[in-house]
């Protein structure tokens, strides 16, 4: 996933890193206790920084965990950080643990996903929303992104799905600047050019006059039809922090929180206990 290459000096790509965090030299020594004297002549290969300086500069750029061991490696270093399969028994208290989070937060809706957006656990909230999904895209590797955008996903269903798939077209872009991952990117061209619905044209299938009914949004739902009516969702992630692992630095928790207390009751009612 790493676009680093072998004639790639570790300079020129911490460089790249800061260029892209709009940070000055100045400022980056300053922050990892060093000159920015010194950091120029890294970044121009001068001066060939010590392993400790890597990772220091990395931790200062925010740089991913993965990215990481890639500047070590073209450094002259060995990796730091492993990545470990979640199936590895050494990951069995992890996933116990996200298991049990998924299920305390039943009725509502939550997912675990990697870092292309795989899906690795999911409770039965999400199950229930997926009805009706094609059977093609349940089957594994599932990938969320292409959960909710294909069309024969749940992407005819959303009703103000011009907003959401903005908003998650957008979150990906972020995370394609951030991490640099060439199968996100790709993974991003392909839903984009997803057709959207002809229905899904942000209406969300109210009577004139009723508009106005509805309560102000704190943050922008996913309005999605189930059972004959729409139910509101706003979604909250959470990761994990300093993380040691690669495997464990890419997990995304996604909740789904109701947005109104009609979707609460409907999904109590509807999602087994």
């Amino acid at each position: 996933m790493t676009t680093v290459l072998p004639d790639t000096g570790v300079g020129p790509l911490l460089r790249d890193w800061r260029e892209q965090r709009r940070i000055s030299q100045l400022e980056l020594a300053l922050r990892a206790d060093s000159s920015a004297r010194h950091i120029s002549f890294i970044e121009t290969g001068r001066s060939r920084p010590s392993e400790d300086m890597v990772l220091r500069l990395a931790e200062q750029l925010d740089i991913p965990v993965r990215e990481r061991n890639a500047l070590l490696v073209v450094a002259g270093y060995a990796p730091r950080y492993a990545q470990t399969p979640l199936d590895d028994p050494a990951m069995t208290a992890l996933r116990e643990g996200l298991d049990r989070l998924l299920a305390a937060y039943e009725p509502y809706p939550a997912l675990v996903v990697d870092g292309v957006y795989g899906v690795v656990a999911a409770n039965r909230g999400i199950a229930l929303l997926l009805e009706g999904v094609s059977e093609k895209l349940l089957a594994p590797p599932v990938n969320a992104m292409r959960l909710t955008l294909h069309p024969d996903g749940l992407a005819p269903r959303i009703v103000n799905l011009p907003e959401w798939r903005a908003d998650l077209l957008a979150q990906m872009d972020r995370q394609i600047a951030l991490v640099r991952s060439p199968e996100l990117r790709a993974l991003y061209d392909e839903v984009a050019a997803y057709p959207v619905p002809a229905r899904a044209d942000g209406t969300d299938g109210t009577e004139p006059g009723q508009e106005q009914e509805r309560p102000a949004a704190f943050a922008l739902p996913m309005r999605l039809e189930h059972g004959g009516r729409v139910l509101s969702f706003v979604s909250s992630i959470a990761t994990f922090n300093t993380p040691m692992d690669v495997t464990v630095a890419e997990l995304a928790i996604e909740t789904f929180l109701p947005a109104d207390r009609e979707t609460a009751a409907y999904l109590h009612a509807h999602v087994p206990s």
